[in-house]
């Protein structure tokens, strides 16, 4: 009796273990399994790229650098162009600029070398570095050789960025014998100042008189090449040329008119801005030569009445 229970369960044991010979493949194409293999696969997939995901992001955060952002030019003058804004902005570093304490102190510093500006002072705050400074205005251009450059009202050399909308006057009959300074310099020299005194009168009386029709708009050139008669003491030593070519005869430089016999600094601004007025506020083609130099010249003083 014992011996046939033992054979029961060994005969019991052993359909367990053998089991079915299709179920094992019953099994592994049962459409609910594939289903959630293919399920349980997406969420390792999905997981994983979480994983990767997240370490990437803290990555980035450990290594992006300090915020970037734009240098502000503060109260620029109407008169600069969009070229001078690039060419300071390039010079400034904008583009590697980080808003950190030393910011606007590495900006001013790089600054420091554009001659167009003076007196620059820098501000960082969240979003950007304020800069704020004196702009130098060129009043005359100076040509030597293929080089073109700027003075101002300072005789500071500046580099040359093209200003149509300026009322500047080129000055001719310099001598170049010496090497012309580095922008940002002041280029001291006789001539070169009398040039621009003279300029400067004639935007005063502009700035009276035409300031909507400026007579230094009709300006081509400031002619010094006999400053002090240094070619010759009986020809005039400086000529003023119109746009149209006509040559406007001033005589010897500001303040030494009696020197020469000549009309006085105003009689010879009287004159001009009288004749301008009295042509429309232009100079015709002709005459060639308006002579103002000349004391005999009985003319009215229309400035008088300014």
């Amino acid at each position: 009796m014992a011996r046939e229970k033992n054979k029961l369960k060994k005969s019991r044991k052993i359909k367990i273990r053998s089991g079915n010979p299709g179920s094992k493949k019953a099994f592994l194409t049962s459409p609910n399994l594939l289903k959630t293999l293919k399920v349980f696969l997406l969420v390792a997939v999905f997981a994983s790229a979480g994983v990767l995901l997240y370490f990437a992001e803290r990555y980035v955060k450990s290594t992006k650098p300090a915020e970037t952002g734009r240098i502000k030019l503060m109260d620029v003058p109407e008169w600069v162009g969009e070229k001078l804004k690039e060419k300071i902005l390039e010079a400034a570093g904008q583009d590697v600029l980080k808003l950190d304490e030393t910011a606007a102190q590495k900006v001013v510093e790089n600054l420091s070398s554009v001659a167009w500006l003076d007196k620059v002072k820098g501000l960082t705050t969240e979003k950007s570095v304020q800069i704020r400074a004196e702009y130098r205005k060129p009043i005359a251009v100076i040509e030597s050789g293929s080089r073109k450059f700027y003075v101002d009202s300072k005789q500071v050399v500046l580099n040359y960025v093209p200003m149509p909308q300026l009322l500047i006057v080129e000055i001719k009959g310099l001598s170049l014998e010496k090497d012309v300074p580095h922008p940002g310099q002041v280029w001291r020299r006789d001539d070169l100042e009398a040039a621009v005194s003279l300029r400067e009168e004639l935007y005063k009386m502009d700035e009276k008189i035409s300031p909507h029709r400026p007579l230094l708009r009709e300006i081509a050139s400031i002619d010094v090449s006999n400053y002090g008669g240094r070619k010759n003491s009986r020809e005039p030593h400086i000529i003023l040329y119109t746009r149209n070519n006509t040559a406007i005869i001033w005589g010897a430089e500001l303040g030494k008119w009696s020197q020469n016999l000549e009309s006085t600094d105003e009689q010879k601004l009287a004159k001009l801005f009288g004749y301008y007025k009295e042509n429309g506020y232009k100079f015709p083609t002709s005459p060639k030569y308006i002579i103002l130099r000349d004391p005999r010249d009985n003319i009215s003083l229309p400035i008088d009445k300014y």
